[in-house]
């Protein structure tokens, strides 16, 4: 199935030359090489790991940070236009490159030393290396200050301990950033970033089993038991859970941008079967029930593209807050579930199918209403930013 595009209000118009060029670049490769694996890959249960020199090779791995640490240094609209397209495939390749490049190189980027920016975002960029972020805990998932993993200071470094869970890329990475508490444990002021090579003694990574979402993403618990890192392991900059807070705001952004593909992919295959499935001896597409159907899909996805660019346009003039952000995740995912369960009921039984897509898509999305801050989670914080009060 060939994507053609959902644009009823000229959103075109509103993009500049490249960020156009980008986006139909990354659109032509997912079609060329995503979708033709993909639907074995969800039943597989497998990332596609081959895709990944190619999307490397595009320069969609970190694609908004700057161009001397071998990253493509794009605006963040174009970097919202390649999370857009990768979700029109598949929400776990856009979760593997939104790991990587917003929760692994971006606190490299924003917290590392020189030297350790320039070990590891280049091989980052060229996927030679692949990273994880291990900040959610088997018991702590919204309420991340709660973390029990530690960090000790030793004479010559650290040694960590503790377990994270639902940890993407977590079994193929080769570097985790590490988030843990160095002093008390009542103490979310001392949680600090660690850059752990996944080599490191007392370090493991076992994929989670019996998952129904999210199938072609790796999904990890990780362990470490007195894991030794040198001094230089610490991210220096980093201090305190608005460190990693910080990256979280990164990712939910380019989550706001591919939900909305997934949802303009539901809605592209909806309309298209709906034209060609014939009943009672005319196109479903001629029915009102499923113009409707359409009609709303369409709406939504409009208003969400619209919310999405504004978001990306605050990003890049450096005005765009978290609570934004928090908005935009939150409608944009909600959305996009809706419209796939809409595109999978107008499918009728084919929709339940691998060789269509909304099924695949539906499941997806529930996990991606539940990351990154859950659906509810992201109702408190509008909730506390336009009352001032916090229920949480």
């Amino acid at each position: 199935m060939a994507f053609t595009g959902v644009d009823f209000f000229g959103i075109d118009g509103l993009l500049s030359e490249e960020e156009r060029a980008v986006r139909d670049t990354v659109r032509s490769w997912v079609d060329q090489h995503l979708m033709p694996i993909i639907g074995d890959c969800y039943v597989e249960g497998r990332f596609p790991r081959e895709l990944i020199p190619g999307m490397a090779e595009l320069g969609l791995l970190g694609a908004n940070l700057p161009e001397e640490y071998g990253c493509a240094g794009l605006n963040n609209v174009a970097y919202g236009l390649i999370m857009q397209e990768l979700e029109r495939g598949d929400s776990g390749i856009r979760s593997f490159a939104s790991v990587q490049g917003a929760l692994v190189m971006y606190p490299i980027y924003a917290f590392g030393s020189e030297e350790q920016r320039r070990r590891w975002l280049p091989g980052l960029a060229a996927g030679t290396e692949i990273g994880c972020f291990g900040l959610t805990e088997p018991d702590f998932g919204s309420n991340p200050g709660g973390m029990i993993t530690t960090a000790r200071e030793t004479a010559d470094g650290w040694v960590l301990n503790g377990a994270k869970m639902w940890i993407t890329n977590g079994s193929q990475a080769t570097v985790a950033i590490v988030w843990a508490k160095t002093g008390a444990l009542d103490d979310a002021k001392s949680v600090r970033g660690f850059i752990v090579p996944t080599g490191t003694k007392g370090f493991t990574a076992k994929d989670q089993k019996g998952k129904l979402s999210l199938r072609a993403s790796d999904t990890s618990e990780l362990h470490l038991q007195d894991v030794r890192l040198p001094k230089d392991a610490l991210l220096p900059k980093s201090g305190g859970l608005k460190s990693p807070l910080m990256c979280l705001t990164q990712a939910r952004y380019g989550i706001a941008w591919g939900a909305t593909g997934a949802a303009m992919a539901c809605y592209d295959e909806a309309l298209s079967y709906a034209r060609n499935r014939v009943m009672f001896g005319r196109p479903i597409a001629q029915t009102q029930i499923q113009q409707v159907r359409l009609a709303d899909m369409l709406t939504e996805i409009t208003k969400a593209q619209l919310l999405a660019l504004q978001l990306g346009r605050l990003k890049d003039a450096g005005t765009m807050t978290p609570q934004q952000v928090s908005l935009a995740k939150r409608n944009n995912v909600d959305m996009a579930c809706e419209c796939a369960r809409e595109a999978r009921r107008l499918l009728g039984a084919n929709g339940i199918l691998a060789e269509y897509h909304a099924m695949r898509h539906l499941a997806n999305l529930e996990s991606v209403y539940t990351y990154e801050g859950t659906h509810d989670m992201h109702s408190l914080i509008l909730g506390e930013a336009v009352t001032g009060l916090a229920a949480f």
